[in-house]
């Protein structure tokens, strides 16, 4: 019998759902054991029936729920808890769902601060009041869907890699536990360290020193050549079966999407020294306390009047 899995979006930019279409080759051998009874972005499954014939939302019962996207309103509330009252086994998928993703960055400003700016203060908007009418109301900040809901397994990234994905389902599918380790990003990127210290942080538009085509080996990490890697303080696990992080493999600094290396972690604490022990100062760094939380603002690691620091 084959494994029933139900698919939501949120407030999310639909990159998590086209994870499932980037699977590939390996979605073709398990699709045989699953069968999607919801899924918006690849189907028509209303939530009040389809002519609207019901008083109440509903999505179908499944063994698997995948839920991607953070908790931005009323709506998406109580998606989120029909998605729990209806699925087995709950899985967020993707920062969003897991940290607040870019979404959270809201939560830097109050909800008045939001409306006022959109509907009122900005120069190319005529002033008018915050729409309510047949509009879900906004929640007073955005939430991780663990906020909201109990999740069993949470797989981030933005977006999540779809070997993660694969390996989530398959692990579930043959009665496995699926882990993450609690290791860092720079555990697994192999650029060369010379732990030599640098005096200045760079402008990220700035190119990365290295020749096109040089083997990451030879490349000297992007901290020491000044640029601000979030590494350090970002869980591992974003690149796929050969291990190298994904933006590391772009000759890129880390952004810190995977989220913290461990529950209870402060990102921007362990940021914090690992800049001070090459010799960088961090309060050279503009906006530093949305930038070290970027991904992650929701559970209450961003609140208003925090990035005026």
């Amino acid at each position: 019998m084959a494994v029933k899995i139900a698919n939501e979006w949120l407030c999310t930019c639909a990159g998590c759902e086209v994870t499932i279409l980037d699977i590939g080759e390996p979605l073709l051998d398990l699709l045989p054991s699953l069968e999607f009874v919801h899924i918006p972005v690849l189907m028509d499954h209303k939530y009040y029936g389809q002519t609207g014939e019901r008083e109440s939302l509903e999505i179908p019962e499944a063994d698997v729920g995948l839920i991607s996207g953070s908790v931005r309103n009323e709506e998406n509330r109580h998606v989120a808890e029909e998605m729990r009252k209806k699925c087995k086994t709950l899985i967020a998928v993707g920062s969003c769902a897991n940290y607040g993703g870019i979404p959270g960055m809201n939560n830097l400003f109050s909800l008045s601060e939001i409306t006022d700016l959109v509907y009122k203060d900005t120069s190319s908007t005529e002033a008018a009041e915050m729409p309510t009418e047949e509009i879900p109301a906004l929640e007073e900040r955005v939430l991780a869907v663990s906020e909201v809901v109990d999740v069993d397994l949470e797989l981030p990234g933005c977006p999540t890699p779809p070997e993660l994905l694969a390996e989530a389902l398959t692990c579930l599918l043959e009665g496995r536990e699926f882990k993450l380790d609690e290791r860092s990003v720079c555990d697994e990127c192999p650029v060369r360290r010379e732990k030599k210290a640098v005096t200045a942080i760079k402008r990220p538009l700035e190119p990365v020193e290295f020749t096109p085509g040089q083997p990451l080996e030879e490349v000297r990490c992007f901290m020491e050549q000044g640029f601000l890697c979030q590494g350090p303080a970002t869980k591992s696990g974003c690149g796929g079966s050969d291990k190298v992080p994904r933006c590391i493999k772009a000759y890129m600094p880390c952004r810190g999407c995977f989220g913290p290396i461990r529950k209870g972690a402060n990102p921007m604490v362990d940021m914090m020294g690992a800049l001070s022990s090459i010799g960088l100062n961090p309060r050279e760094i503009t906006d530093r306390v949305p930038t070290f939380n970027r991904f992650i603002g929701a559970q209450n690691r961003l609140r208003p009047g925090m990035g005026r620091r």
